[in-house]
């Protein structure tokens, strides 16, 4: 088993604090990628919106987002040790491995079932992450996104 990224919120409101925490970073960086695309004032006030900067907030939180990568009886064996946890599986039940990131303020466990190219099934899962288990708690955050959490299909590389 291996892990990437180390933000795993025990609660809610842990969660939001992280959320809030990466909004001046959000700042900085659009405002950096500004500078490197030379907008002058007028296109800068014009083009940074809210939205954008909003946007990059949530990228950056769920770019943090804890997720385990296994063989599927890694993945089993964990549900069998937590075993009051929701799960909601994204992809296909014939491949082999699965990533998987669990809310425990939420109760669930979300997974992503892969073949092979393990980064783009944690992509997918941290976007479906964020999208059906954050993004609904941020949304009176004005949590407006991007990252959308609709299904995709396809996640079993």
């Amino acid at each position: 088993m291996e892990s990437k990224g180390t933000l795993s919120p025990a609660s809610e409101a842990e969660a939001r604090a992280a959320f809030e925490a990466v909004g001046p970073t959000a700042q900085r960086a659009v405002r950096e990628a500004a500078k490197a695309m030379e907008f002058d004032r007028e296109e800068y006030r014009e083009r940074v919106t809210s939205d954008v900067v909003e946007r990059t907030r949530n990228v950056l939180f769920a770019d943090r987002l804890a997720v385990t990568v296994g063989s599927r009886a890694e993945f089993e064996s964990w549900l069998d040790d937590h075993p009051d946890y929701e799960v909601e599986t994204i992809g296909s039940d014939e491949v082999d491995r699965v990533a998987w990131h669990a809310a425990p303020f939420a109760e669930t466990v979300l997974a992503a079932t892969f073949q092979n190219e393990p980064e783009a099934a944690v992509e997918t899962l941290r976007r479906q992450a964020f999208g059906r288990l954050y993004r609904p708690r941020f949304e009176g955050d004005d949590a407006d996104d991007g990252v959308e959490g609709e299904k995709e299909e396809g996640a079993d590389r």
